[in-house]
């Protein structure tokens, strides 16, 4: 493979990831207890996150971004060094899709604005999480190499460890990892402005202290892209990457038993763990996709991941549920009604696909 040919293996994946965020999720969960299969409830109920310590899949969805971002990270910055740009350029350019990210984030989570109450404007987000996250990655991917990243990573990870466990948290004391008792929640209520969103309004999962876990699942992803774009066969870089991913799940079990897997809390071993299964995900993606070849089956998929940013805000602004219940509601009106949400989410989500898929066909493909 040619170090600048673009992987349908990152596409494919990232709209995997989409998928469920897209509808794909809701389709599922929709069918908990109607078919009578125990396997279909099985895959619902691995759709609901997780209310403290634990982890189900859903919890994998959101730090597989990240590690997709990172990947992808990988190979625009190389390219944008190989067509001349300076490590200044480079940085102005990921600081401003930064800032741009958490203003989108800001506008999303907060619709409608409450411009003249901001105690109640939620600050934090999802898109705010991956801006940060991609420029402090672009900054270590710039100036340090692969064993320089994972030291970062390791110092980030038990510094973080050493801080909930050793810091003691005023009423609670040290080491309290409860929703209401750990550092993590009382530093956000006591210095990050605004509305906290999770749990009650005294936490708040994509918070100050958490950003710095999770953009280690970022520096990870830029160690698979370094990997992939080795001049390796594809079958040694697959094993690269699977081997990469068993060990980071080994060390977050491990882990778990003292500092528990938590995606609320973004624990070390919930960073590990969803780092090794991205590792193992992309590691299966790859082989399938660029080194077998077998691509066709990857399409949907690729529609979807080639305009990730696009669908996250149509899901939230558009509403395809209505528009689908107008559109198909007679062609399902017979069947039993405990059925009909369950068409009607399938409808929202064959024309979120066909909208990518429009704009797919169109070269329209919108970035920041």
């Amino acid at each position: 493979m040619q170090q600048g040919k673009r992987l349908l293996s990152i596409d494919a994946l990232r709209g995997f990831d989409m998928l469920f965020i897209s509808g794909g999720g809701t389709f599922l969960v929709l069918l908990d207890g109607k078919t009578g299969w125990s396997w279909v409830d099985g895959l619902a109920h691995q759709l609901h996150h997780v209310d403290w310590n634990g982890f189900v899949f859903y919890d994998f969805i959101f730090p597989l971004f990240l590690f997709i971002a990172g990947v992808s990270l990988s190979f625009s910055l190389t390219k944008g060094i190989e067509i001349g740009l300076s490590k200044n350029d480079l940085y102005k350019k990921v600081f401003k899709r930064m800032l741009l990210l958490i203003i989108l984030g800001i506008i999303y989570k907060n619709q409608p604005i409450k411009f003249f109450e901001p105690s109640q404007i939620r600050f934090v987000s999802v898109l705010g999480r991956i801006g940060f996250a991609c420029f402090i990655t672009s900054l270590l991917f710039l100036n340090f190499d692969i064993r320089q990243r994972l030291y970062w990573i390791t110092g980030i990870l038990v510094a973080y460890y050493g801080l909930l466990f050793l810091v003691p948290v005023p009423g609670f004391g040290p080491g309290d990892l409860s929703p209401e008792g750990n550092l993590v929640g009382w530093f956000d209520r006591t210095f990050l402005p605004g509305r906290l969103h999770t749990i009650k309004g005294v936490y708040d999962e994509n918070g100050i202290l958490t950003q710095f876990p999770a953009l280690c699942i970022t520096v990870f992803g830029s160690i698979a892209g370094d990997i992939l774009r080795r001049d390796w066969n594809g079958n040694r870089k697959t094993v690269t990457l699977a081997v990469a991913g068993a060990i980071a799940i080994v060390i977050a079990l491990i882990w778990d038993l003292h500092f528990p897997i938590n995606k609320k809390l973004w624990s070390s071993s919930f960073i590990l763990l969803t780092s090794g299964i991205a590792f193992m995900s992309m590691a299966l993606f790859y082989w399938i996709i660029d080194v077998k070849g077998y691509q066709r089956w990857a399409f949907p998929f690729k529609v979807i991941g080639m305009n990730s940013l696009t669908v996250y805000f149509a899901y939230g602004f558009i509403p395809f549920g209505y528009t689908s219940a107008r559109l198909f509601g007679g062609l399902y009106a017979p069947f039993d009604e405990k059925w009909h949400e369950v068409f009607q989410a399938l409808g929202a989500l064959a024309l979120v696909w066909t909208f990518l898929y429009i704009l797919y066909r169109r070269q329209i493909f919108i970035k920041i």
